[in-house]
């Protein structure tokens, strides 16, 4: 019975579907075909768009926006989240199908599903976790920066093909003097439309804090669904005015998106091998060419679908495994329907969440939509303006580049700060894949950084009678990268403390290895050889069973104050007469004595200045 229970537990935790369809009634599946038609409508438009951006035909766009809605219904574990192609993904594929064709995009989002798949049965989502969010923030930026100037050529009517940030904007530059008024004209006329229709849905007829009435509702909603569904009328007015200067002898003024293929896409297993002007590549060829971006792409879909998750999760936990599992199940699955690799849309999520889903049925509706656009619309998509798809992506973009947290972030961390501003700039001059890699290289720096150097602090004590030794307190793990440096600043400070007994607090050091216990090792038969007492306070029972392994018997531990200061006390009464006078002449020398500041391999140690006339302070 219970290996039943536990059968029962594995289906209903990976397909999510058998738990909410049990109660799921005619109330949730009205609200749920509402929020299906209106992400519908937004998702159509973006769609074809994308598939540009990606520098695939536009139909590529709608085969890769209906896939993902079917299977996340039965496997997504967020009601809110849509699943299709977004700007980031697009920009990704097109720097992979650049001069060269369809089959890459349709192989990559196959590899990307392998990789995701990889990812979920490892359980090695924990991987996005060494994304931050500063790495993240110049990465969003900078992606929204290319691609928004991606669409400069069609906003100007310019025929031009680029290859990054400064390739496009180069090119822009040279031909600004095509430029196409109609298309220029048309492409701004959209975007303050589209910016203008934005703030549509911030409109209310009754004032804040007063209840609303049925007619204000319902006047209300409609402003928040023209607002919503803004791309789909923009694009639909553009298509019909395009429409009509096409049925005149005179043709249309604009550079239209040109024949989409109409009907399904093929079911069909992906291209393994392909062929590029004359020559043949095959598989191991197509892999090369795609080089990092099989790896880079599910990462950055990862970190994009797992981002939205953490949003519209309502304070619920969010099964990280389960998402890359139902990731890579849409982009195996896709890549079948010649889709380019997608992810989680943000924009289309709160559009679905603000449109009252219940459950993920929703993404059902989503789906049959793009379908039956496929299947009757395509012929109309040909008369879509180049200039307003290309307004549509803009207007997506330009609210993706986070210059707000760019004052915060100064004051709370200015390292954090380095690490966007590298990641923004690496994107834009030499490509988005390494651009993110050089930003979460910086932040490994930074956390190794502390592991190398860590802070020391020094302190002069005195026991209970007077006696004088010197405390250094380590503040961090004691692994090799730290051990010469712990070894010099400790060597150091015992060289100038005049013969006094030196003590190490442990009570920071998490752990130890091999390396650190062979560095102790050497200090320890260091200052044994200057007859300069060394002891170790409060060290943790890792970190001892660790030095024991290669220390002798020399390794002297205390884990109470109170029993080091009284062997430090027996020690000093058993000192000869010739040692006492010594150290009685030193300490005597002045009033004071200052641990002066040490300097190890550029980096300064703490030191403080202790009064030698009262005996009973103790730091």
């Amino acid at each position: 019975m219970s290996d039943k229970n536990a059968l029962k537990a594995f289906f209903l935790q990976r397909i999510p579907i058998l738990h909410w369809a049990q109660e799921y009634n005619t109330k949730k599946f009205i609200s749920d075909c509402i929020a299906g038609f209106t992400v519908g409508l937004t998702v159509m438009p973006q769609a074809l768009a994308y598939a540009t951006l990606g520098g695939l035909e536009p139909q590529y766009g709608l085969y890769s926006a209906f896939v993902g809605c079917f299977i996340y219904t039965i496997f997504g574990s967020i009601k809110d989240i849509t699943i299709g192609p977004t700007a980031l993904m697009a920009l990704m594929t097109y720097q992979q199908v650049l001069g060269r064709n369809s089959d890459y995009a349709i192989l990559l989002c196959f590899l990307s599903g392998i990789v995701e798949l990889i990812m979920s049965v490892l359980h090695l989502g924990v991987l996005v976790d060494f994304i931050s969010i500063p790495v993240t923030v110049g990465f969003t930026s900078a992606t929204s920066v290319i691609i928004g100037s991606s669409q400069f050529g069609s906003l100007l009517g310019l025929k031009i093909s680029s290859n990054g940030f400064f390739d496009t904007m180069t090119k822009v530059i040279q031909n600004i003097h095509l430029t196409r008024l109609t298309d220029l004209g048309l492409g701004v006329g959209c975007i303050v439309t589209l910016l203008l229709l934005r703030k549509l849905k911030d409109l209310k007829l009754h004032s804040k804090g007063t209840k609303s009435t049925k007619t204000q509702q319902s006047f209300n909603y409609i402003l928040w669904l023209i607002s919503t569904s803004r791309n789909a009328i923009v694009v639909i007015v553009c298509s019909a005015m395009a429409y009509m200067y096409e049925s005149q002898e005179s043709g249309s003024p604009f550079r239209l998106t040109g024949d989409v293929k109409s009907g399904l896409p093929e079911f069909k297993v992906p291209p393994f091998t392909t062929v590029v002007g004359n020559s043949t590549k095959t598989f191991p060829d197509m892999l090369s060419d795609l080089g990092s971006s099989v790896f880079l792409v599910p990462i950055i879909a990862v970190l994009g679908n797992v981002a939205i998750a953490k949003a519209f999760a309502t304070g619920e936990v969010i099964d990280a495994t389960q998402e890359l599992l139902t990731l890579s199940f849409c982009n195996i699955m896709g890549s079948f329907f010649s889709s380019m690799p997608i992810t989680g849309s943000f924009s289309r999520s709160a559009v679905n969440h603000a449109s009252g889903v219940q459950t993920s049925m929703g993404g059902v509706i989503t789906g049959i939509m793009v379908l039956l656009a496929l299947g009757f619309l395509t012929p109309y998509f040909a008369y879509i303006p180049k200039a307003s798809l290309g307004a549509v992506i803009v207007c997506a973009v330009i609210f993706m580049i986070e210059y707000e947290v760019v004052k915060p972030m100064w004051r709370s961390s200015k390292k954090d700060l380095l690490s966007a501003f590298a990641t923004f700039i690496f994107c834009l001059v030499i490509g988005v894949e390494y651009g993110i890699l050089v930003g979460v290289a910086i932040n490994i720096m930074f956390l190794l950084y502390p592991s190398a150097r860590p802070g020391v602090q020094v302190e002069q004590c005195r026991t209970s009678n007077g006696k004088e030794y010197i405390l250094i307190t380590p503040g961090n793990a004691l692994y090799f990268p730290a051990v010469d440096f712990i070894k010099t600043s400790v060597a150091k400070t015992g060289l100038s403390s005049k013969n006094l007994p030196v003590v190490i607090d442990c009570q920071f050091i998490l752990g130890a290895d091999f390396t650190a216990a062979k560095g102790i090792a050497a200090l320890i038969s260091e200052f044994s050889t200057r007859k300069q007492p060394l002891y170790f306070l409060n060290p943790r029972l890792e970190v001892v069973s660790v030095f024991r392994g290669v220390l002798s018997e020399n390794f002297v531990f205390f884990n109470c104050k109170n029993k080091l200061e009284n062997t430090i006390e027996e020690e000093s009464l058993n000192m000869t007469d010739e040692e006492e006078m010594l150290l009685h002449h030193d300490n005597n020398a002045s009033k004071s004595i200052e641990l002066k500041e040490i300097s190890v391999n550029g980096t300064s140690l703490s030191h403080r200045k202790f009064s030698t006339n009262n005996s009973s302070n103790v730091t």
